[in-house]
């Protein structure tokens, strides 16, 4: 049994097809077969069931599976210890972050990310939360930004800042004549929300659930984007809840229409995330120290409650 013969097996297991995982692991797909074959042959079983299209993997064959990825995982450690033993930083790495991070975020530290490590070859994606953990778990990111806590026993967080929550509140609204709010003048009645699938949605309906027991989910309009929450919240359509980064961008002539919340203001913790096995760890350290300097000359805010992201 080799690591070698245990990548191709994750990599069928993965695409469902042996010539998609042969040009994955770049070798040609009767090379990949005989390998498979002969780690089947081996152990005198059955990894995959070929009859079935797409090829599914057999009950002993999905535990072999998950123990191929533990030892392709540690295997994978060694050359990290090397690395941090040279002190390299340097090698591909692949980063999530949610849509609602990415835009405000990205641009803050990207570029002196690059400058000051050239040696690491940065693969972003905006993804959602559910995406990340996903990925995470089968080893297809090597961190992600994103709002925590997750409460998920394979990933492990690293918390970078708390972000807080701001009122968007148009002309004519209700609580246009406040000069703060507090969480229970919220009411998803007249507040527009990002479409499901956003943990910033949940976090804001986990929010106005403090003060009501129940809560329906015939909500007045949605979006994919923050930017069109804001456009359609001009419109007259309602209010809807920004995260701080997102007000820098708010046009000047628009800034009357941000309300802070009272003290303690809700927030949203946002953290690197990664996988238990803590693979890569010097460049996870390097990508938090980087945005952990940058980010704490743009937020200064510490008397904050935290909201939960998680769908409840």
């Amino acid at each position: 049994m080799t690591i070698t013969q245990l990548q191709y097996v994750l990599a069928i297991a993965e695409h469902k097809n042996f010539t998609k995982a042969a040009e994955h692991c770049f070798v040609t797909q009767p090379t990949l077969s005989t390998q498979v074959q002969k780690l089947e042959d081996q152990l005198d079983i059955l990894i995959f069931d070929r009859s079935k299209k797409p090829i599914e993997l057999t009950d002993v064959g999905k535990k072999i599976v998950k123990q191929a990825r533990n030892i392709v995982n540690e295997s994978d450690r060694i050359q990290d210890i090397v690395d941090q033993q040279k002190g390299f930083i340097g090698g591909e790495f692949k980063l999530g972050i949610i849509p609602t991070i990415m835009p405000t975020l990205l641009p803050m530290f990207l570029k002196n990310f690059i400058k000051k490590y050239p040696k690491v070859k940065l693969k972003i994606e905006e993804l959602t939360t559910e995406e990340i953990i996903s990925r995470l778990k089968d080893g297809h990111l090597d961190a992600a930004i994103a709002a925590t806590p997750l409460e998920n026993e394979f990933i492990k967080e690293r918390v970078l800042y708390y972000e807080p929550f701001v009122a968007y509140v148009p002309n004519n609204h209700r609580l246009k004549h406040k000069k703060a709010i507090s969480v229970s003048d919220l009411d998803l009645d007249d507040m527009l929300l990002l479409e499901d699938g956003h943990c910033l949605r949940d976090g804001v309906i986990n929010l106005c659930k403090v003060f009501k027991d129940h809560i329906d989910d015939n909500f007045q309009l949605e979006s994919g984007s923050i930017e069109t929450l804001i456009k359609l919240s001009n419109e007259g359509l309602g209010m809807t809840l920004l995260p701080y980064l997102h007000t820098l961008d708010v046009q000047h002539k628009l800034e009357s229409n941000l309300i802070h919340f009272e003290d303690p203001s809700p927030a949203r913790e946002v953290s690197v995330i990664y996988h238990k096995s803590e693979l890569k760890m010097h460049i996870i350290d390097a990508l938090f120290n980087e945005i952990s300097g940058i980010i704490r000359g743009a937020i200064a805010f510490s008397n904050v409650k935290i909201i939960s992201p998680l769908a409840k």
